[in-house]
């Protein structure tokens, strides 16, 4: 069975089967956490995603069957793909489920959450999504740590905004263009003072 929803994403890109898997695992050691790292897949294509992913975490985590993803952020959800010598049933989750999540179950140790980085995103937001994902400290959810680099991505565009205003009024005379008056060397204030007519 397949489901279909209407998307259209910001970057059609269909990579390569031999471009490099981008993935990172909290460490084995690592407490307890609601995400156990994050994949940041190169297009919302699952059939083609899907099978580089699994081969990666069968000989770590045992033989993935079924994985949940969210309706959300696929637009083509397979019924199953074939990966790694066998096939792996694909469902997707309920409206209240986070939609930045992927569940993978594993007949042998049980279930993992990964937090997907939308394929659009840029690099130097997705490697710190990466690390924060797998930070021992993370006590956010997949969508939380979404929200908390969009908010950063935002930030930075703020303040680089204000710095480029600030450049821009030095560059055009800044306090000076406004107010004829310039300090000496010492501090006083100084200006032209007209010389009286005269005469009068």
């Amino acid at each position: 069975m397949t489901a279909t929803i209407p998307f259209t994403p910001a970057v059609e890109a269909r990579a390569p089967s031999s471009s490099p898997l981008r993935l990172t695992l909290a460490p084995a050691v690592a407490p307890p956490a609601l995400i156990d790292g994050a994949w940041w897949p190169r297009s919302r294509n699952l059939t083609e995603q899907l099978p580089a992913l699994v081969e990666r975490l069968d000989p770590l985590w045992g033989r993935i069957t079924r994985i949940a993803v969210s309706r959300t952020l696929w637009p083509v959800i397979p019924g199953e793909v074939p990966a790694h010598g066998h096939m792996v049933r694909i469902g997707w989750s309920n409206a209240g489920e986070d939609p930045h999540k992927l569940l993978l179950l594993s007949y042998t140790f049980g279930c993992w959450n990964l937090l997907v980085i939308p394929p659009e995103t840029g690099p130097a937001t997705a490697a710190r999504l990466m690390a924060t994902a797998t930070d021992p400290s993370r006590s956010l959810t997949a969508t939380g740590l979404i929200h908390e680099a969009e908010a950063f991505v935002a930030a930075e565009a703020a303040a680089d905004s204000d710095s480029l205003r600030e450049a821009v009024w030095d560059s055009e005379g800044g306090h000076d263009a406004r107010h004829p008056t310039s300090r000496t060397p010492d501090g006083p204030v100084t200006g032209h003072t007209p010389t009286p007519a005269v005469g009068v």
